[in-house]
C-alpha cells in the first residue's frame, strides 16, 4: 500500500502497521522527486510493507518520529518502532533499509 500524507498522522499510521517505510520530501527537492517512483515501484513489490510518502515541510510532527534534518530522508518502522533511517538518493540505499526493517 502507498499513501501520500495529507495530514500530520504518521504516528497513527506507524501505530496501526507492522511495518512502515517513509520518504520525507518536499516539493522543492529535487533528488526527493528522482527517489519517489523509485520508492512508489518498491511499494508495489512489497505489499506486505506500508509505504508513505511525507511532505515535511507540512507535517512537523511527522518530521520528528524520525529525527529528520535533511531530504530526501528515508525511515523505516516495524510495530510501531524506527527501526532507521537514511538519507540518500540512491536506490541501493532505500532497498538496504527495507531488507532491514523486513528481515526482523
Amino acid at each position: 500500500m502507498l499513501q501520500e500524507l495529507e495530514n500530520d498522522t504518521l504516528q497513527e499510521v506507524v501505530n496501526s502497521n507492522k511495518t512502515v517505510m517513509v520518504q520525507y520530501a518536499a516539493s522543492w527537492c529535487g533528488n526527493c522527486r528522482i527517489m519517489k517512483p523509485k520508492f512508489k515501484k518498491l511499494a508495489t513489490e512489497n505489499e506486505n510493507v506500508t509505504f508513505i510518502i511525507v511532505d515535511a515541510e507540512k507535517n512537523p510532527e511527522s518530521r520528528k518520529l524520525a529525527n529528520v534534518n535533511n531530504l530526501p530522508t528515508f525511515a523505516a518502522f516495524k510495530d510501531g518502532k524506527l527501526v532507521n533511517q537514511v538519507q540518500t538518493n540512491k536506490i541501493e540505499g532505500l532497498i538496504d533499509l527495507l531488507n532491514e526493517v523486513t528481515s526482523n
